[in-house]
């Protein structure tokens, strides 16, 4: 017990990994054999997790449960690991919908062995990235989940469609969506990459707590390039940072690869990919952009928030004009996110106050809500195309008398991605607006023209799937949502119902570890 108190974050961390490299030694068959090992290493996970939050002192400042050894000494790298509040919220995160993801992997039949390593080694890529108390460490972890992704979508995704490249040639509709979204994020990593090599230089050191105490007081630096002045290297940094998490949350107009990649990866890995890897971007903002360059943070809010809004209102006219019943929830995806951002800018604008802390919290409790709710809604859509085979909205209709379990859970969990009062999207979204309203009023008010296009491309999908006349040719056809599946989406659906109702208990969390960070 001794060991496993002392060792935590580790045994969370490196778990789906060993779950990983134990399933490589078994045989290809039986299939049954894989999922269990992968489903019971992912629950353990889970359960280290909910050990880590029950353990967590909600009082103490600075990171908890921190473990460091040397990993690369010549470069004053280490094998940092802690948690605050921030990275605990989306390490409970991870571990459940990464259980719950594999438990809906349940119906994959090909190649089930390397699917589940795969999607093992996603989840430690993912922890990783929270985890991780080294900016060299926290590199390595945010590109590594690209990689188990980029074959998740390749291998197992859609099987269906074609796009035309340059010049003419045809390729899968799912190869060309992973080639795209390795080339958007890896691009973009890759200024991310020089703007921590600058920071870790400067410094000495690339340790996160050293870095967000010493980084935004520098004044100057040795071996600066081109002789150019310190503020302006600094400037570079930032937006060199920025850009990098700007594309993976995604805001406009960085956004264009989550639509293909979403419609063409497989259910399990668009729950994860809408509910956990575009936290990482969110995450990014959170611990770094803002702490590390507060001036430049301040100075470009405006710009930042215009992004957002831009995602809260195209996202919003972009899900409302989809017929693919996926592509709709990708886009509601950029919607919602563009909240986060709008959070985020106006606390970079005016950091430290109370509407700032109330956008913060609203922003880091949205990426949690999105989290549950935007999961829910891509593994709905995944339990209907296993039935029909098609995710066309227009070939639905009036399904309502067929599948009326399925039909009240989808109803219900839209509600909660529309923001309904009394679940959890509502609670979050509150926040941001009434954070962001006193710092970008009119921003604010023009995100409203988003929630308002909210509700129509919510109502739009409910409309053309459950009600209207009925499609005779589902009749006899469709089946009921089944007793594994339920078991996937009701804790989902527990929980948007807790956070609505009573949300102080993450709340506290959240609002101790922004307060820390950026006081109040």
């Amino acid at each position: 017990m001794d060991f496993i108190a002392n060792h935590l974050l580790t045994l969370i961390l490196f778990l789906p990994a060993l779950g990983a490299l134990v399933m490589f030694f078994l045989p290809s068959e039986p299939k049954g054999l894989h999922r269990w090992v992968a489903f019971i290493t992912s629950l353990l996970t889970l359960i280290l997790s909910l050990v880590l939050w029950m353990r967590f002192d909600r009082g103490a400042a600075g990171f908890q449960f921190q473990e460091q050894y040397a990993w690369y000494d010549a470069i004053r790298a280490s094998f940092h690991v802690g948690v605050d509040g921030l990275g605990l919220t989306m390490v409970l995160l991870t571990s459940l919908l990464s259980a719950l993801a594999i438990l809906a992997s349940f119906s994959i039949q090909e190649k089930v062995k390397a699917y589940m390593m795969l999607f093992l080694f996603l989840e430690t890529g993912l922890l990783g990235v929270f985890m991780a108390l080294d900016m060299l460490i926290f590199f390595v972890f945010y590109e590594v989940g690209l990689v188990p992704m980029f074959f998740l979508i390749q291998q197992w995704g859609s099987p269906k469609g074609e796009r035309e490249l340059w010049g003419g040639k045809k390729v899968p509709s799912r190869v060309y969506a992973s080639f795209k979204f390795m080339v958007y994020t890896m691009g973009a990593s890759l200024g991310l990459l020089l703007a921590i090599q600058l920071m870790g230089v400067s410094i000495g050191s690339y340790d996160i707590p050293k870095l967000l105490k010493l980084w935004p007081i520098l004044q100057r630096a040795n071996n600066i390039p081109l002789g150019l002045p310190f503020t302006t290297v600094k400037t570079i940094a930032f937006w060199a940072m920025t850009i990098a998490f700007a594309l993976k949350v995604p805001v406009w107009p960085f956004h264009t690869w989550l639509p293909d990649a979403h419609s063409e990866a497989p259910t399990p890995g668009s729950m994860i990919l809408a509910g956990v890897l575009l936290k990482m971007g969110a995450y990014g903002f959170l611990r770094f952009v803002l702490p590390l360059y507060p001036v430049q943070a301040k100075q470009y809010a405006g710009w930042l928030a215009f992004l957002a809004v831009m995602a809260i209102v195209f996202g919003a006219f972009g899900a409302y004009g989809q017929d693919d019943f996926k592509r709709l929830v990708a886009y509601s995806s950029i919607n919602h996110m563009g909240f986060v951002v709008l959070g985020i800018a106006a606390a970079a604008k005016a950091i430290g106050t109370l509407d700032a802390t109330i956008a913060l919290n609203g922003a880091v409790l949205q990426m949690f809500n999105h989290g549950l709710s935007a999961a829910g809604m891509f593994f709905l859509v995944g339990v209907l195309y296993e039935r029909a085979h098609t995710r066309d909205l227009n070939e639905y209709g009036g399904l309502f008398p067929l599948i009326p379990v399925y039909g009240g859970i989808l109803v219900f969990t839209s509600m909660a991605s529309l923001g309904l009062p009394g679940l959890n999207g509502f609670v979050s979204e509150f926040l941001v607006v009434r954070g962001s309203w006193p710092i970008f009023t009119v921003y604010t008010a023009i995100a409203m023209l988003g929630l308002l296009f909210t509700g129509s491309y919510i109502l739009k999908g409910i409309k053309k799937v459950l009600h209207g006349p009925l499609n005779e040719k589902w009749a006899g056809h469709l089946t009921e949502i089944n007793a594994r599946e339920l078991l996937v989406i009701t804790p989902l659906m527990v929980l948007m119902l807790q956070l609505g109702v009573w949300p102080a208990w993450l709340l506290d969390v959240i609002n101790r570890a922004m307060s820390m960070l950026f006081g109040a």
